[in-house]
């Protein structure tokens, strides 16, 4: 008969005096991961080879440290890479539609910014100054004077050789006017009527004569006004030049060696220049200032002289670690703003925004894949930038070809960027199967583990904790305490030899025991209040726990703890809810008839069982047929079924125990109602290890309390499954007392034997089993049940000949 296990099987303890310290206080917590090895292998491996598309997808359950791993060692890496250069956006004079990047080196591009902000302060000061100098408007008199006066001799000179025609020339509002003269005065109109006709028309014909000419020096004056106007811009372009090459010549010097920046000055250069008149006012030509590549708003047409510093790391000293939390298209690859003006949405290159590719441009870039998938074109538009290996800003709209507006293109910028994408398992595994991008973009997976070997982690586990409580400021742990976080990390992963890398559970463990060790008035963490915190946690969730234990002690809910029973024993499920799970027993039964070898799973026939369930109830026939009837067809049919079970019921681990109901039923043996049991089979008889048996075993352990503990009680678990043991401390004391016992089972045989105090019995050697044991009695039914069917086949095989005849 197997013994049941004894307390020290039943929950592996930390023995707290094999700490060296008495606080963590004393821990240097810096090392806040415990475990994670492949992880880190493979993040080193992915931030140290230098090749196109190892990028990295660090996955795993929220909540193991991805994320500040993935920062710790990117901090690390980084920390002996130089800063990446500074990158600008200016103004393409040639095509304004289209700026210019620049790349400077770390700290020069806001050295630059302000430069040229100063410059067109200055600027906007000296050319004023300029123009209104007495050289400048002394050589604008001049030309000014040489164009009027050659004009007013070219008319003098007329009208004196229209006096020797005795004509005069006079000047009238409405123009010039010609009227012939006698003695040096204009003759009348009813003099030169009495005239004689040919002197009028000899007088009218030179009239028309002259004013022929004077049309001709009419027409030569806007000419004349315009090689004026000419000559004037050549001074204005003359005067703004010693303006400005000054000051453009400091920025040259300054910026020595920077051939981008030389090229931009020089274009700076011409096009104030080029454009003074406009940028002053100084002629009637209202030069569109839009067209020469400002934006209407504040700063006028200076602002196309600006430089739009998007990138500075000018304060930094290494290579830069960004974490983008809101991954949007235009977060990621920067974007165009526009502003309203006069009804209409405009922009320019001083709009122009870096997005996360930008700022993380010669360093690292950490996202979140879920966030990242589940914004529109965020994801295509991560790829393409990689792919690529630049930045190009445009909308999603024009990368889609979905828009087409007039707007900026800016020049792309080399991109040289390492990504860490941060996701679960699933979304990793789903990008795999069904985008071939992924395979190409992210080379390197980085998995976190859940669990780590609990033999060399004890201490690591002191040190991380160490760490938690001083980045949460929170109070420092006694031995005691870190025995007891360290016993409920073993408890999370339901393994006696392996601990819970699950870093988010454990800090919440330790906020709320030192919020019970504050309410307590204690400096530091002990034990207690660790306990104190896993406690209310429970009870903040186990309402609906509560309620289905109350139902069965109320006996609403069918579970015996006493007694025998054919064809009925106490299984055990898991129910989960969020982060909280216990277990619950269930009354399994079975009923057999004569048939043709049927096992009816009545869930799966009433569509509330799943594939796995199903699965093992089919394990059974193959059990039964392989022990005992092998050479004989099995002549049954059986029922199976989980009472008073209103929902879904999925996985294996009540295969043994429908098992037990099923050969109970055919042996007409009753089954221990004191008894629950739980672990999957196999068609040899093996039971196998299940998950959840430490909550299956408690709610067994609390109903059984409930109804009162008789000593009898007790749970069957998978011999392979007592490693999983990390009990509560109330069923090590019930244990202990002998009130409740935890038995270890590796066949069927061992747990019908416990079930039925009857010998499960082996075939000798002559293939029989002992005359009286659990098996034999199985064999004789099913053998009787196959006479049966012959007797009724032979019968019904007589009818039908009978009727022939």
């Amino acid at each position: 008969m197997t013994e049941p296990l004894s307390t020290d099987l039943l929950r592996r303890t930390c023995d707290p005096s094999h700490f060296d310290f008495e606080t963590t206080a004393e821990l240097d917590g810096e090392h806040s991961i415990v475990g994670q090895d492949r992880a880190r292998e493979a993040i080193e491996f992915g931030v140290e080879i230098d090749s196109k598309g190892y990028n990295i997808f660090a996955m795993g359950t929220p909540g193991t440290g991805r994320r500040r791993l993935v920062d710790q060692l990117l901090e690390e890496a980084a920390q002996d890479q130089a800063a990446p250069p500074d990158w600008c956006y200016v103004n393409n004079f040639d095509d304004r539609r289209s700026p210019r990047a620049l790349e400077l080196p770390p700290g020069r591009g806001v050295e630059l910014r302000n430069d040229v902000q100063n410059f067109i302060d200055e600027i906007k000061r000296a050319l004023p100054a300029t123009f209104e100098s007495e050289e400048y408007q002394t050589r604008l008199q001049l030309i000014q004077d040489e164009v009027r006066q050659g004009h007013e001799d070219a008319l003098e000179e007329f009208r004196e050789r229209a006096s020797e025609e005795n004509i005069a020339v006079l000047r009238t509002p409405q123009g010039f006017v010609f009227a012939p003269i006698r003695d040096g005065d204009v003759v009348p109109p009813e003099e030169f009527q009495a005239l004689p006709e040919e002197e009028q028309k000899r007088v009218r014909t030179n009239i028309e004569e002259l004013q022929d000419e004077l049309q001709d020096i009419l027409r030569k004056v806007p000419q004349q006004q315009r090689e004026v106007q000419e000559r004037i811009r050549e001074l204005n372009q003359e005067m703004a030049g010693y303006a400005v090459d000054d000051l453009v010549d400091r920025l040259h010097k300054k910026y020595e060696g920077l051939k981008e920046v030389q090229e931009y000055l020089n274009a700076v250069r011409t096009d104030i220049v080029d454009n003074v008149d406009a940028l002053l006012n100084l002629s009637n030509e209202k030069d569109d200032a839009e067209s020469k590549g400002a934006v209407f708003g504040e700063g006028g047409p200076w602002r196309r002289y600006r430089v739009n510093l998007i990138v500075d790391h000018g304060k930094d000293d290494r290579a830069p670690v960004v974490f983008e939390d809101n991954p949007t298209y235009q977060h990621l690859i920067g974007q165009v703003e526009q502003i309203a003006r006069m009804g209409a949405l405009v922009t320019d290159f001083n709009l122009i925004k870096a997005g996360a590719l930008h700022r993380a441009n010669g360093g690292y870039l950490v996202v979140e894949a879920r966030k990242l998938l589940m914004h529109p074109y965020a994801w295509e538009g991560l790829k393409r930038a990689l792919q690529a290996e630049e930045l190009e800003i445009e909308s999603a709209g024009e990368a889609l070809g979905l828009i087409r507006t007039v707007t900026l293109d800016p020049e792309p910028i080399p991109l040289d960027v390492k990504v860490v994408l941060v996701g679960s398992r699933l979304v990793y595994y789903l990008l795999s199967a069904f985008d071939p991008d992924m395979a190409e973009l992210f080379k390197v997976m980085a998995d976190f583990d859940e669990e780590v070997d609990r033999n060399d982690a004890e201490t690591g586990y002191a040190r991380m904790l160490a760490a938690i409580t001083k980045r949460e400021n929170l109070r420092p742990l006694d031995r005691t305490a870190v025995a007891r976080v360290i016993d409920r990390g073993a408890r999370l992963v339901s393994d006696s030899e392996k601990l819970s890398t699950h870093m988010r559970s454990i800090s919440d463990l330790l906020r709320e025991a030192d919020y019970r060790a504050g309410k307590n008035d204690r400096d530091v963490i002990s034990a207690e209040h660790v306990q104190e915190a896993i406690d209310a946690k429970v009870r903040r969730a186990d309402r609906l726990r509560e309620r289905i234990y109350e139902a069965i002690e109320r006996d609403s809910l069918y579970v015996s703890t006493e007694g025998e029973q054919v064809g009925q024993v106490n299984g055990l499920s898991v129910l989960q809810q969020n982060e909280f799970s216990f277990g619950r027993p269930n009354r399994i039964t079975a009923r057999v008839r004569l048939g043709k070898g049927e096992i009816i799973d009545i869930e799966r026939e009433a569509a509330l069982g799943g594939p796995l369930h199903s699965k093992g109830v089919l394990i059974l026939s193959g059990f039964l047929s392989g022990r005992y009837a092998p050479n004989k067809p099995l002549s049954l049919t059986a029922s199976l079924v989980f009472e008073q079970s209103y929902g879904g019921i999925e996985g294996d681990s009540a295969s043994s125990a429908e098992l037990y109901a099923l050969l109970s039923a055919i042996a007409d043996v009753p089954l221990k109602q004191s008894l629950a049991v739980t672990g999957s089979v196999n068609q040899h008889g093996v039971v196998q290890p299940i998950g959840g048996v430490n909550e299956k075993v408690e709610g067994f352990f609390d109903v059984c309390r409930s109804k009162g503990l008789t000593g009898n009680q007790g749970v069957l678990i998978p011999a392979d499954n007592v490693k999983n043991l990390m009990l509560r401390q109330d069923v090590l004391e019930a244990a202990r007392e002998g009130r409740f016992h935890i038995y270890p089972v590796e066949t069927i045989d061992q747990g019908i034997e416990l079930l039925t105090d009857h010998e499960a019995g082996t075939r000798d050697e002559q293939g029989n089993y002992p005359e009286g044991s659990f098996n034999a009695r199985v064999e004789r039914r099913l053998e009787r049940l196959a006479d049966q069917r012959r007797h009724y086949a032979l019968r019904d095989g007589q009818a039908e000949e009978a009727a022939h005849e």
